[in-house]
């Protein structure tokens, strides 16, 4: 199987590599070229593209002929850099391959999400600060996903918690919306949101599903959660 990564020098991307490669995946990549040295450890066993993510000539490379596309929707800057990231991801991925994309707990896909206060006020903060200081737009994150739930690829739209750095804790468990009850620890190690992105290459029941994650250890002990 040959898989993509789309941000693949970032922290989740490195995660996501290590486990594709541990599966014995193809793996080819687009990142920076400032960026290309944190990957120096996978040696050849990686094709890199450097460039933007959202370089659609870059991007056509790295998809050719792979049969899922992991995309991390970063929204660094005021200049469309996740929806154009998720263009170049829906206009150059060959048909039928799986799409399966990251992103924050504050997209929502039907408006059905419960959001507390601290949440919320924290989301119109960071947006209010980051366009003004011009460092991110997390507006741009809705207008990427919304395209998304639009397309009739194969996609999924991974949500995730807060997220922490240490061990794997096991493959996250998942709700179909903000405010379910599984979710109220708020928290996913990194290197398990990467775990799960790459395991939903071969799941297709998230075909068309925007799971919200957390941490399967965050569970109280003798319960047994299912998904929602």
């Amino acid at each position: 199987m040959k898989v993509a990564i789309i941000g693949i020098s970032g922290k989740l991307g490195q995660y996501m590599t290590e486990h594709c490669l541990n599966r014995g995946y193809e793996v080819t990549g687009v990142c920076r070229p400032e960026s290309v040295g944190k990957l120096a450890r996978f040696g050849d066993r990686i094709t890199v593209f450097p460039a933007r993510t959202d370089d659609e000539a870059a991007v056509a490379q790295a998809v050719a002929g792979a049969d899922a596309v992991l995309t991390v929707l970063a929204p660094w800057g005021v200049e469309d850099y996740a929806s154009g990231t998720a263009r170049a991801v829906l206009t150059h991925a060959r048909p039928g391959a799986r799409l399966i994309f990251s992103c924050g707990w504050h997209i929502s896909r039907d408006g059905r999400d419960r959001y507390g206060w601290r949440m919320r006020a924290f989301v119109a903060l960071f947006g209010f600060l980051g366009r003004l200081t011009r460092f991110a737009d997390v507006s741009d994150q809705v207008r990427a996903t919304d395209m998304i739930f639009a397309s009739d690829t194969d996609w999924t739209v991974v949500r995730g918690s807060g997220l922490e750095e240490g061990p794997s804790e096991g493959l996250p468990l998942w709700a179909r919306h903000v405010g379910d009850p599984i979710l109220a620890a708020n928290l996913t190690r990194r290197i398990d949101f990467a775990l799960f992105m790459v395991a939903t290459i071969t799941d297709p029941t998230l075909i068309r599903e925007a799971p919200a994650i957390v941490s399967r250890a965050s569970q109280p002990v003798g319960t047994l959660p299912g998904l929602r």
